[in-house]
């Protein structure tokens, strides 16, 4: 009986020579590090270092979480990755009415470069490579990190890390957009440009599927869907005047890993080909870093289960061996907690532990891609490779993906798959360890982590103490820059960037940015 995929492509029951029939392996292999990189972006992957192995974390104040990115330093983590709360995510301030409830819950609350500067605390900026998962304010957040980097002493060109900054995803699958498409897209390109100028070494965006996959994106739409904004930003740079050589480079993308090995090793090999030959030979990329599919991954959160936690380790090192055996440069290991709770200081620790086992204990970085040539691994990635290639006509059909997202579609599309997953699931015939199957009479207690609600009180406080120690005049004409440059065509991040310094918050200079571009109101059309 045959299989299907998450992807809903089939799985026979046995590969061999006759399903690559017609299979020229010097085409569609290569070599790794090079053209169309299928087997892996750098030469040696693995053999010559792990992966960066960097954990995500972030809750409550910001010396709460200086606290915690100390302890995984101390573990052996690589590379930080900043969580932030909603009302951050959404520019919005600790102290507005929208924010309440919601303060330092998900993630850190940041409202200033106050807060900025405890989160980072200690930690020497020029030697560790930071990723901030922020979207619609995520200049915001570069620029004061940068801030933070200069009261360190620590140049701009010695900077390294990420941000997120992919808010085409947010208007398909997670709902933290803030302006509408056309001004957030001109708010990318400006990022672009600045960080070219004046932070070379930082990427200056992570392409998403992450959050569609969790959504309910099947991994041909996670690739599909997640290339095709990588298309809309690079258009939109393009446009804004930049050569393509000068900022392809320092894009990298975000996929999720699931437990369905095969399919993951299958889809990362896929994007990656299919990235290589749409800036090789649709842009005219000259620079082959700018045609290779560089990516964080971090392991499968809307997989784990709030039932038998303890079976989410399990989940999770599946989780991050196809990951590596896909080829990522940075990995985060979800803890086995996140279903219940933030996660435990324990729990956070034996998430990186299962990274290190990954790394030291196991054969599989002696050698560069060792799934390459495996039968089935290679059709998987061929049949990834076409469904994904199919959906991606889809949406250049519709106009690219900014057209295609005021018109629904991906979003329509991730939720079709997302209530076949649910039905299969509700009917057993895709088995839940431990919810729908080989479940126990009574689960056994655990104490989860719990964030005080007393941060939002203080959070207030630290806000009423700044507005009334800053020079209000010297803010609100630093913000009026702002909206004179966000009128016009001036770079926005430069004036953004001074009236960080002289204290403006993240609400308002979001809000200053609202006046002049408006809101994101969410339309149903597909």
């Amino acid at each position: 009986m045959t299989r299907e995929s998450e992807s809903g492509l089939p799985v026979e029951r046995v590969y061999g020579p006759a399903d690559l029939t017609g299979w020229d392996p010097a085409e569609k292999l290569g070599e790794p590090g090079a053209y169309p990189y299928t087997r892996g972006v750098y030469p040696t992957m693995y053999t010559g270092r792990p992966w960066t192995m960097r954990q995500y974390a972030g809750f409550g104040t910001a010396a709460e979480s200086n606290a915690r990115y100390r302890q995984l330093i101390a573990h052996g983590t690589t590379g930080l990755s900043v969580a932030f709360d909603l009302p951050t995510q959404m520019g919005h301030d600790s102290d507005a009415p929208l924010a309440h409830g919601e303060v330092g819950k998900v993630g850190v609350a940041i409202d200033s470069v106050e807060d900025m500067r405890v989160l980072f605390d200690g930690i020497p900026l020029d030697q560790v490579s930071t990723s901030m998962t922020i979207n619609a304010p995520a200049a915001l957040l570069l620029l004061l990190y940068q801030l933070v980097a200069e009261e360190q002493g620590v140049p701009a060109d010695r900077l390294t890390g990420t941000i997120q900054n992919d808010v085409l995803k947010e208007y398909i699958a997670r709902g933290t957009y803030i302006f509408p498409p056309g001004p957030s897209l001109r708010l990318t390109a400006d990022i672009f440009k600045y960080c070219t100028a004046e932070i070379p070494k930082w990427n200056t965006i992570s392409i998403s599927g992450y959050h569609m996959a969790e959504a309910g994106a099947s991994p041909a739409q996670e690739i599909a869907f997640t290339l095709a904004d990588g298309i809309e930003y690079v258009r939109t740079a393009v446009a804004a005047g930049m050569d393509i050589d000068d900022f392809a480079p320092r894009l990298s993308f975000f996929f999720v890993a699931r437990t369905t090995l095969l399919e993951e090793v299958a889809k990362f090999r896929a994007a990656r080909r299919i990235w290589a030959r749409v800036m090789r030979e649709d842009f005219g990329a000259r620079n082959p870093k700018s045609w290779m599919l560089r990516f964080h991954t971090q392991t499968a959160g809307v997989q784990l289960t709030a039932q038998q936690p303890e079976v989410n380790l399990v989940r999770v090192a599946v989780q991050a061996l196809g990951a590596v055996l896909g080829g990522t440069q940075s990995l985060h290991t979800n803890s086995f907690d996140e279903a219940i709770a933030l996660p435990t200081e324990k729990s956070a620790r034996l998430a990186l532990r299962t990274q290190q086992v990954l790394a030291y204990e196991t054969d599989v970085p002696a050698t560069v891609d060792p799934f390459a040539g495996s039968y089935a691994v290679e059709r998987l990635t061929d049949d990834v490779e076409a469904a994904a290639l199919d959906l991606m006509r889809k949406v250049e059909d519709l106009g690219g993906a900014e057209a295609a997202i005021e018109r629904g579609f991906q979003k329509a599309e991730i939720e079709r798959n997302a209530y076949r997953i649910a039905q299969e699931t509700d009917s057993g015939e895709r088995v839940v360890v431990g919810v729908n199957r080989f479940r126990l009479d009574e689960e056994e207690p655990y104490e989860p982590l719990r964030v005080d609600p007393a941060i939002e009180a203080r959070q207030r406080e630290r806000l009423a103490e700044l507005r009334a120690g800053r020079d209000q005049g010297a803010v609100g004409a630093a913000l009026d820059a702002l909206k004179k440059a966000a009128e016009g065509e001036e770079n926005v991040l430069y004036p953004m960037k001074e009236a960080l310094r002289g204290r403006a918050t993240v609400g308002e200079v979001c809000h200053a940015l609202r006046e002049v571009w408006g809101s994101h109101v969410p339309t149903e059309t597909f």
